[in-house]
């Protein structure tokens, strides 16, 4: 989170996307592309579908795919593994400059027909890599026209650093779409184009001569086309409840670990993440966190930090590493969507289900917050009798202040919009909705509901 309207690193990095959406020449300073078509949001008619969300998570999943060298396991928590190597390959780590050798197996998905043909696409997984193992994602889309994309890198992946650099892929397009850090976007959504199915391409790495693997047990694709608006309409409150959520600052680490971007407001999202985490139960051993300075509080953080660090990025606000960090802890699964409404976070609420949230905004357009940022993670832990949101907000001077109420209205216009004025009054992105979800690997059938609801499963 930045507390001034100065450009973050996403905000470069999506710029040209942003100025061919919004058809302007001023430099864009905005969180993430711009998404969808130029039609305006309608009060009091029903919003059209936005987003389809497809995941890979059951055997009958795992074994619909075309394998080589890995095999659908069974159990509480099916999931792909290696049961051979189907070659041998180099990877000189750019991050690193050491080059290995690595065995690897792949794993194709079917073809995804987009139930949303989508001006924007990304990638998640959950998945274990233990100490000589790495993953890597790919996506390749078909497009409206009958064209294919490549296969684009959406991150090269390991829950650990010892062996590969985590990292996204720079430089990825092909006149019609680019990849930006972790979202592939069309470069031209007012010319009508769009991705209209995906597939997703696993390849699994282990040092070579050795049984080690990974275990992926979810692997899925948000694919959405978000219409663009400035505003949009107003949602009729409909739950009061709050979940007991723990509260971090990401202040109070100002200066901590400046090769994981020197922590206070470059960590908004791995300290959201982690307070969600340990709702779930999620705990880090004093072994994990022994490499945290003693004289740092909330090391636990700092871990956060390091393990969701995008070593291209340059930062720790890759959307999908969050959601892939949350699910190395035992028993938890993470997801990278959008919604549709507060209504939508009010039905995962009540079903006790917090949400990471997403949000871009001046500092007049968030009553209390008492800063502007050009791109902030926060997460969602309630609703006043009132129908306004409680966040706990990490942009916070200590763990006491993080627990806040910001008014419904202006919190569900920050949020939900896809355009914005910024300081200088050039028109910019907003998020459209975008959050992380958290949740039980096994949730309980109301969960299921809920999520469900939210075109999550």
């Amino acid at each position: 989170m930045s507390r001034a309207e100065l450009p973050s690193r996403r905000t470069l990095l999506a710029a040209a996307v942003v100025a061919a959406v919004a058809g302007s020449a001023a430099t864009a300073s905005a969180a993430v592309p711009a998404a969808g078509a130029t039609r305006p949001a309608v009060p009091g008619r029903v919003a059209a579908r936005t987003v389809d969300n497809r995941a890979w998570t059951t055997y009958p999943d795992w074994r619909s795919g075309t394998a080589a060298g890995t095999r659908a396991v069974a159990g509480l928590r099916p999931g792909l593994v290696i049961a051979e190597a189907a070659g041998t390959t180099d990877y000189t780590d750019p991050h690193t400059g050491r080059t290995a050798a690595w065995e690897y197996a792949t794993w194709t998905s079917p073809v995804h027909r987009l139930a949303v043909p989508s001006t924007e696409a990304i990638a998640s997984w959950n998945a274990r890599t233990p100490e000589g193992t790495w993953i890597q994602v790919e996506l390749k889309g078909t497009y409206s026209d009958g064209t294919d994309t490549p296969w684009y890198v959406m991150g090269r992946w390991a829950a650990g650093d010892a062996d590969i650099r985590r990292t996204s892929v720079d430089d990825q397009e092909d006149g019609k779409s680019s990849v930006w850090t972790d979202t592939l976007a069309v470069d031209d959504a007012a010319s009508g184009l769009r991705i209209a199915s995906v597939r997703l391409r696993l390849t699994l790495y282990r040092r070579p001569g050795t049984r080690l693997t990974p275990t992926v047990w979810r692997l899925g694709v948000m694919g959405s086309d978000v219409p663009d608006r400035f505003t949009v309409p107003a949602s009729t409150p409909g739950l009061a409840k709050e979940l007991l959520v723990p509260r971090y600052s990401q202040e109070i680490h100002k200066g901590q670990y400046p090769e994981y971007d020197n922590g206070g407001e470059a960590w908004c999202s791995p300290t959201s993440s982690q307070m969600i985490i340990e709702y779930w139960g999620g705990r880090l051993t004093q072994e994990q966190l022994s490499w945290v300075d003693p004289a740092y509080a909330d090391p636990q953080v700092c871990h956060a930090a390091r393990h969701t660090y995008d070593h291209q990025y340059a930062g720790c606000g890759n959307w999908p590493f969050n959601a892939a960090y949350a699910a190395t802890f035992p028993g938890l699964q993470g997801v990278v969507t959008r919604l549709r409404s507060l209504t939508d976070l009010e039905t995962l609420i009540a079903a006790g289900i917090p949400a990471i949230t997403s949000q871009s905004f001046l500092k007049e357009e968030l009553t209390g917050a008492g800063y502007g940022t050009s791109g902030h993670l926060m997460t969602v832990i309630g609703f006043t009798a009132d129908g306004d949101v409680i966040a706990n907000d990490p942009a916070s001077e200590d763990n006491e202040a993080v627990r806040r109420i910001y008014k419904r209205r202006e919190w569900e216009n920050i949020w939900l919009r896809t355009k914005r004025y910024n300081a200088s009054g050039k028109v910019v992105s907003g998020t459209g909705g975008v959050c992380y979800l958290y949740f039980p690997a096994r949730p309980t059938s109301r969960r299921r509901k809920a999520l469900a609801a939210v075109g999550v499963r």
